[in-house]
């Protein structure tokens, strides 16, 4: 299964990020709701239906269905795997629906997350068990907010040990060291044979690089001016 996006990253967990939405993002609110709805779901079902469930609508590598590449988006293993691909979400999904535009967004999220699951299925297509999870169409609008606001900043949480440090890092910092570390996981998983933990983690990096290279088709330029980083 692959589990959610901060499960394998840096030390790093993102609070916020510093650019205020000027508009309303609901796709990136609807999509929350849904994959919320459907977690509910999902933990209302008896083990045994559970399993069977997941296996039904979660994207089998081994029994490949066009139909699971898009109801797996939807599908969490467990309350830190969903918590986690939505804390992502609504902290890098709102300014990019904001760039790209209500339709644009959900169509470009949706096709992240189907080169993300190809990604896996490439990578590793004998495997019998079900990948579920939104983080590859996550890693995609994390791919597209890096080309979209490069200037940004991550307000930051850093344990060290005992302590917690808050910081501004810069997004082009967080996010591709966020990349660097999947990228360097999954290059390990191939070369030991094996997954990552049980992490598709090559789902992660081939959500990102779709995300890199269809924000330059679905943004829209006349949106693009900001005035966020003159702040005084």
């Amino acid at each position: 299964m692959a589990y959610g996006l901060s499960k394998y990253t840096a030390p790093m967990i993102p609070l916020r990020d510093i650019i205020p939405s000027r508009t309303v993002p609901v796709v990136t609110i609807g999509l929350i709701v849904a994959n919320a709805f459907a977690f509910l779901f999902e933990i209302s079902l008896p083990d045994r239906a559970l399993r069977g469930f997941l296996y039904a609508y979660g994207l089998v590598p081994a029994e490949f269905s066009w139909t699971t590449v898009f109801t797996s988006m939807f599908l969490h293993s467990g309350w830190l795997h969903v918590i986690g691909n939505m804390w992502f979400l609504w902290i890098f999904g709102d300014n990019v629906e904001d760039r790209m535009g209500h339709g644009r967004y959900l169509v470009f999220y949706l096709l992240c997350g189907v080169a993300a699951a190809l990604g896996q299925v490439v990578v590793d297509p004998e495997s019998a068990k079900p990948m579920v999870g939104a983080s590859g169409a996550i890693a995609g609008v994390m791919g597209a907010y890096i080309v979209l606001f490069p200037h940004s900043r991550i307000l930051t949480l850093i344990p060290l040990f005992i302590f917690v440090q808050i910081v501004e890092v810069p997004a082009l910092v967080f996010l591709g060291l966020w990349f660097a570390f999947q990228l360097f996981m999954g290059v390990g998983s191939v070369a030991a044979h094996s997954q990552v933990g049980g992490v598709a983690v090559w789902a992660h990096v081939a959500g990102f690089a779709a995300g890199l290279i269809g924000v330059f088709i679905f943004r829209r330029p006349e949106r693009a001016r900001v005035e966020w980083w003159n702040r005084d």
